[in-house]
């Protein structure tokens, strides 16, 4: 089976003649482009709606699970692709007019498709999840043995990596902060969004709509926002914006000032002309990473009467990920169409919450399409652009300049104004009453309750912040996102997540991940044992790992230590130069047993007790970036060990210093 779809398929790498023969073609398509563009040759008065769904797999501790490639062969249905990492997968809804039933047809066709991956991934004991970022993801799952094994994600890598020159570099301020580097564009696996498609059944007037499109983007992702939680720190309301835009960031750091454009972005400013404009500019300004060979002569095509592909065009387009993106595509019945692809929606919470927030946006397209054109003279582009940060950041708190420079509250702002005009765009595009009602219902009691799939997240880890560790909280909050996307309830009518629905204590299947502390402190080989002492005594900590000028782990000084160490200073003489600064590293253990934060709970106990020691490094590469001691395992070490018959048990008698 060939899960990649047909317009995203790639031969790989572009380099000398390649690369020509390939921008050969996407100058051909942008030219035939204009040509439909100026002959009128688009499909016409038909509002067609599809979806692209995107979803994690995890493991029976509800850690990321590379399972995608063992479900899709199970399945055997075109409506499943992969997505970068082995521990996403796509589902993609047919398309179907947005009148009449549309939305719940759309709702029942994305349920049926999650639930035939339910099925397939319990035979093989993983569970779906529907979130924007899974709390449990962790660095160590972002390596590339987690990377699809299809030559377009390989070449994007690849290309991407040549682009930039030196490692991807993260920093994210919310309520806590993130700054971390990773070496490949793995971190774009973290994602997982829900993009709507909606058919414009003005051809002639795209642009018109994308910028409305644009102007709606912020409400639209304020009342949607499910990902505030990445590697155990508290970010953004929607934290995925910030760091898909990121991951994706090739542009080198230089010397200089230079006004450039990410490949992740909201765009320049507002849209003039017809929709080639923006294809032009993704020509023009982002370097084409991949190519594949282009059979077809897009001109010779329409000089023939036919429809063309637009084969390189697409695949180009496919590579640069405006939160809002222009859709070149061809109906079932022959017709190209034009679409439009909401991008900033993120998977979750539930089926029925992100059909609400479709049912908003396009009611919205439909209602506010009348005062599309006169977008650009009543608000500034920057202040759209703004809007869309402000709601990334603070949800439904967020503060947005609207038109004619209005300063307005995002609640008050969709409350009052945005969802009776969506009820009225939906009516006029032929929706269901009932079905307008429903999804548009569920929108506002989200609203009202202020309870976004990020207030339920974060509202659970504060519930649960002082009955266990940060990893336990956040595989407890996967356990229950899971049990009550199959309750049938909206996030609205969700109870907080309790640390008992972790259930991986009674499987023992636990991971050092979910025990590990990672707020630690560190100190120098160089540094003098009286300052070793004072600061285990401030922090009341017993081992202290010792890193080098690089952030290298290289050895751990234990309390016992120190104590011995500071006694035989004190019998030195009082003019001793060597009594008053002797460096840590003369007395730290070197000879160290690590592990990392994948590693089995039952292992790291295991370790403990083999080698008579009381405190584990966990370590990425050669950093340390958490310690587990013996307390951590008080009350369980004895229950992991009788889970094993063929084990006898085994008494903790610790190293006298560790």
């Amino acid at each position: 089976m060939e899960p990649t779809q047909s317009h995203k398929r790639t031969d790989g790498d572009l380099e000398g003649e390649a690369r020509r023969v390939f921008m050969g073609a996407l100058l051909s398509d942008l030219r035939a482009l204009e040509q439909m563009v100026a002959e009128d040759r688009f499909e016409r008065g038909v509002a067609r709606i599809g979806a692209e769904q995107e979803l994690f797999l995890v493991d029976r501790d509800y850690q990321p699970a590379p399972g995608a490639l063992t479900i899709l062969d199970r399945l055997q249905d075109p409506h499943y692709t992969t997505e970068l990492a082995l521990f996403n997968l796509e589902m993609n809804a047919d398309p179907q007019p947005l009148e009449g039933r549309g939305l719940a047809d759309l709702d029942a066709q994305i349920t049926a498709l999650y639930e035939k991956v339910r099925v397939a991934a319990d035979e093989i004991d993983m569970k779906p999840v529907l979130v924007g970022i899974l709390p449990t993801i962790g660095k160590t799952n972002l390596g590339l043995e987690n990377m699809v094994p299809k030559p377009r994600y390989q070449a994007l890598n690849r290309a991407m990596n040549e682009a930039r020159g030196e490692a991807f570099d993260f920093s994210i301020q919310g309520i806590d902060e993130l700054v971390v580097k990773h070496d490949s564009v793995m971190v774009e696996a973290c994602n997982a969004s829900f993009q709507v498609h909606l058919q414009i059944a003005e051809p002639e007037r795209f642009a018109h709509h994308y910028n409305l499109a644009q102007l709606l983007i912020a409400p639209v992702l304020a009342v949607g926002t499910n990902s505030p939680v990445l590697f155990g720190r508290r970010l953004w309301s929607e934290t995925r914006i910030a760091l898909f835009e990121q991951a994706c960031d090739v542009r080198s750091p230089g010397l200089h000032v230079r006004d450039t454009m990410g490949r992740v972005s909201f765009g320049r400013g507002w849209v003039k002309g017809s929709v080639a404009h923006i294809f032009k500019e993704n020509v023009a300004r982002f370097r084409a990473l991949v190519g594949t060979e282009v059979e077809e002569d897009a001109l010779d095509v329409l000089a023939k009467g036919g429809v063309p592909e637009l084969a390189a065009l697409r695949l180009h387009s496919g590579t640069i990920y405006r939160w809002n993106r222009p859709c070149y595509g061809i109906s079932e019945n022959g017709k190209p169409h034009l679409r439009i692809e909401l991008r900033v929606l993120p998977a979750g919470p539930t089926i029925a919450d992100e059909v609400a927030n479709a049912a908003l946006w396009l009611g919205l397209m439909s209602e506010m399409a009348s005062i599309a054109h006169t977008i650009p003279a009543r608000m500034d582009f920057d202040a759209a652009r703004t809007n869309l940060y402000n709601a990334a950041r603070d949800g439904t708190g967020a503060r947005f300049t609207w038109l004619d420079q209005e300063e307005i509250l995002a609640q008050p702002l969709i409350l009052d104004r945005l969802l009776p005009m969506a009820q009225s765009g939906l009516d006029k595009a032929g929706v269901d009453s009932g079905v307008s009602a429903h999804y548009l219902g569920i929108l506002e009691n989200r609203v009202r309750s202020l309870q976004t799939g990020t207030r339920w997240m974060l509202r659970s880890l504060a519930g649960m912040k002082k009955k266990a560790t940060s990893g336990a909280r956040l595989t407890a909050l996967v356990a229950a996102t899971i049990a009550r996307q199959s309750s049938g309830k909206v996030v609205s009518e969700w109870e907080p997540a309790t640390i008992n629905e972790n259930d991986t204590v009674r499987t023992g299947s636990q991971k050092v991940s979910q025990y590990m502390q990672t707020d630690i402190v560190t100190v120098r080989p160089d540094d003098p044992i009286e300052f070793v002492a004072e600061l285990m005594s401030w922090e009341s900590i017993r081992v202290l790992p010792v890193e080098d000028a690089r952030g290298r782990l290289v050895g751990l000084v234990s309390y016992r230590t120190v104590l011995r160490a500071l006694h035989a200073l004190i019998k030195r003489p009082a003019g001793d130069a060597a009594a008053t600064g002797a460096p840590v590293g003369t007395f730290m253990k070197t000879n160290l047993v690590t592990v990392t934060p994948e590693t089995p709970m039952r292992d790291a106990v295991k370790l403990m007790l083999r080698h008579r020691i009381g405190a584990l490094p966990v370590v990425q590469g050669e950093h340390i970036v958490a310690i587990i001691s013996e307390q951590d395992f008080v009350g369980i070490a004895s229950r992991f060990l009788a889970q094993s018959a063929d084990e006898p048990p085994e008494t903790m008698e610790l190293d006298e210093d560790f």
